[in-house]
């Protein structure tokens, strides 16, 4: 099969360059030599990529992609490699979904520091003077002390979510 793929190139080389100045002649009929002279330019690309031997890296790429997706249907080790690579897609989606919500985020000293102080009960606090100031740290505190359990709340940010929103409504009045 080697010793027929140089002359495969050249040869659908010339079957399309035909084609097309086949549609160059309509297309001269119809619009003009302008648009006539430049089909037949853009006919002629294909017996010249098929002369230096493009079409026949063209030809052996189509060939080599066909018998891909055939093994590809028929080959469950290829089902395979297609489950892998999509579960390196959703996994990927995944771990992006979850650093955009800071879930599963470490936070450096000076960030989780701000963090803590950004939580809800320093929201409700935030009119109130001292009160949600204090009422942040402790509740971190209280959180590790308890093994972690209301302080992995607060970094996921179940209730920061309506804190925020608590404090759009009293900008507006709203209460």
């Amino acid at each position: 099969m080697p010793e027929t793929l140089p002359i495969a190139g050249p040869m659908l080389g010339a079957a399309l360059t035909v084609v097309g100045l086949l549609i160059s002649w309509v297309v001269w009929r119809r619009r003009g030599a302008a648009s006539g002279l430049r089909g037949v330019a853009w006919s002629l690309l294909p017996l010249a990529a098929g002369l230096m031997g493009l079409m026949t890296i063209l030809w052996r790429l189509v060939a080599d992609l066909f018998g891909f997706f055939v093994s590809l249907v028929f080959n469950p080790v290829v089902w395979g490699g297609v489950a892998v690579a999509a579960l390196a897609v959703v996994l990927w989606v995944a771990g992006g979904v979850m650093k955009a919500r800071g879930v599963g985020v470490r936070k450096g000293g000076e960030t989780a520091a701000a963090e803590k102080g950004r939580g809800p009960a320093a929201g409700i606090g935030a009119g109130g003077g001292a009160a949600g100031a204090a009422g942040a740290p402790q509740s971190g505190q209280s959180g590790q002390a308890k093994g972690g359990k209301q302080g992995t709340k607060e970094q996921t940010g179940g209730d920061e979510d309506f804190g925020e929103i608590e404090d759009l409504l009293r900008k507006h009045g709203i209460e």
